[in-house]
């Protein structure tokens, strides 16, 4: 049988997506398409989900900004899409179309490769910034795989609150963070902050070496925050990672075959930088 796989969202044209998962489809041999499916406005959603639904696609990646939009339209959720209130993945099975998000895991997944001492120590401080869609993602994906001293911080504080609900997280200010950032092992940028543009959520001055600091946002690959830490001796997590293995784990659920990346990320940046 030949996969018919799409992404949804808007604007989408110039994601990697397809490339992503036309690799995938090839390197476990099997034969398919992945194309987009823009759709321009909220307006036409209901028309264009129920043409998805027509040409009977087995599976579809959804991306910002309709991770809640697509939820009623769905006939059921996995336990973390439902946890997060959001969905990136949704898989024919059977004839019911059943919502996924790995965004969180597959984050975990791209750090947990990068730095494997992480695998084996779930007692690391992690600091998150931002209280966004990424940042729900990615505490729950650290807390279903165990880590336990998690802190989030935001501008706002009731965000984060709402986030780290039922967990024994804790929630502090933007300013705290900043004023106390030697003190955790590991640092997650969330937030679309230093996207396109020469700024940093918080200021590094502070930050101990050796300390492992992510940014999710990947253009530019080499963001204001990772130049400082690269600066301070921090260990540089880039953010294109994230969308290699959480397309990874949605490839998984479509068809049973968890692929190998070897040699994808370094394509990865040479796509988003031009071959340079």
């Amino acid at each position: 049988m030949r996969l018919n796989l799409k992404l949804i969202g808007y604007p989408i044209k110039h994601s990697l997506s397809p490339w992503i998962q036309s690799t995938f489809l090839e390197r476990a041999g099997i034969e398919g398409s992945y194309t987009l499916h823009e759709i321009p406005n909220e307006e036409l959603f209901a028309e264009e989900i129920k043409k998805l639904r027509e040409a009977e696609v087995n599976g579809f990646n959804v991306t910002v900004p309709y991770k809640q939009t697509i939820i009623p339209y769905l006939d059921r959720l996995d336990i973390t899409a439902e946890r997060m209130g959001a969905v990136n993945t949704v898989s024919l099975e059977g004839k019911e179309w059943v919502g996924y998000n790995t965004d969180g895991i597959g984050y975990v997944q791209a750090l947990r490769d990068k730095f494997p001492d992480l695998s084996s120590n779930m007692d690391v401080s992690i600091l998150i910034l931002g209280a966004g869609g990424a940042a729900r993602g990615i505490f729950h994906g650290l807390v279903q795989t165990g880590y336990k001293k998690l802190t989030l911080a935001n501008r706002t504080k009731s965000k984060g609150e709402d986030i780290i609900k039922g967990t024994n997280a804790s929630v502090i200010t933007l300013a705290e963070a900043e004023k106390n950032i030697a003190a955790y092992d590991v640092i997650i940028q969330t937030s679309s902050v230093g996207m396109n543009e020469q700024k940093q959520i918080i200021d590094l001055s502070d930050l101990r070496e050796g300390t492992i600091v992510s940014d999710i946002v990947y253009q530019p690959l080499m963001t204001q925050l990772l130049k400082q830490a690269e600066e301070k001796g921090g260990r540089l997590h880039y953010g294109h990672t994230m969308l290699l293995y959480q397309a990874r784990e949605a490839f998984e659920i479509w068809t049973d075959k968890r692929v190998d990346v070897t040699g994808m990320s370094e394509a990865m940046i040479a796509r988003l930088t031009g071959g340079k």
